[in-house]
């Protein structure tokens, strides 16, 4: 139950809050990138938690450790530089010309706040998959884990929108686009996919699992370009190259390891076997 409440606090509650918070101040390309952080966070807190080894004489941790400094770095470029946009669609254009330079000065000091929170987002996800990996190992029923996860993060995230919002009005939905965003977030986002998330850290662990969150950027930054008519910005396509680059490169690091460490049980097994043989 100790290991319930708090990946429920942290997962469920802290980071979705943290994660629409940001997305507010930003765009929906810059969130998904910004996501792909969470696999390096989930790595960093893993090796002094001893979930994670690193050799350094080895090309497999070489290669975890430079994916990991690359995507920081990019991280870093995504959340300090916008650089000139590359695109020009009809709602930026008219946004910046009634803006200003006031308008950009305040957009900049969003973005960065944003950024921020993004960023802690994706250090609560990332303790969130951690505490999941140890809470499979006690509690392995995945749907009545998730099941649980739902109702009590319900009555967390109803306490904290009740001490900070004090009218009835932001309970309504309005329209149909608000009806179908809720429903989806909690039967596809929260239902399914926490369900299959899970299962995923149970088979393989947190890092593997937290691995292929960059293809939700790729989803996110054709929608945002094509539906929701975002501008696409310089900073944004460098820091999102570095960010997937160090990502894939740490994975590789990880799959050489759990190649080599296949080959030694294998050589560990037919010595054995020889030894068996031999008496």
């Amino acid at each position: 139950m100790f290991l319930f409440f708090w990946r429920i606090l942290i997962g469920a509650l802290f980071a979705q809050y943290l994660f629409f918070l940001g997305l507010s101040y930003t765009t929906a390309t810059l969130a998904a990138t910004v996501s792909n952080m969470t696999p390096i966070f989930t790595f960093l807190i893993a090796v002094p938690l001893r979930s994670e080894t690193v050799d350094v004489r080895s090309k497999a941790g070489l290669a975890k450790i430079a994916g990991t400094l690359a995507s920081v770095s990019g991280a870093i470029l995504l959340s300090l530089y916008k650089g000139a946009a590359l695109t020009h669609t009809a709602s930026s254009t008219q946004e910046h010309g009634e803006n200003g330079t006031t308008g950009n000065s305040g957009s900049k000091g969003r973005w960065l706040l944003g950024s921020a929170l993004l960023l802690l987002n994706c250090i609560t996800f990332s303790l969130w998959m951690l505490l999941q990996g140890k809470l499979t190992k006690k509690y392995p029923a995945v749907i009545s884990s998730t099941a649980f996860m739902a109702l009590i993060s319900s009555l967390q995230a109803g306490a904290l929108a009740v001490t900070t919002q004090r009218h009835l009005s932001v309970w309504l939905l309005r329209g149909s686009i608000q009806i179908a965003t809720v429903l989806f977030a909690g039967v596809g986002v929260s239902g399914i996919g926490y369900v299959l998330m899970t299962w995923c850290i149970e088979k393989r662990g947190p890092v593997f699992t937290a691995g292929f969150l960059p293809l939700i950027q790729i989803i996110a930054g054709v929608l945002d370009l094509l539906v929701l008519h975002e501008q696409l910005y310089v900073g944004s396509v460098v820091g999102a190259a570095l960010v997937i680059g160090g990502l894939y490169l740490l994975l590789w690091g990880k799959s050489k390891e759990a190649s080599s460490a296949a080959i030694l049980s294998e050589k560990g097994l037919e010595e054995d076997k020889e030894t068996q043989e031999n008496l």
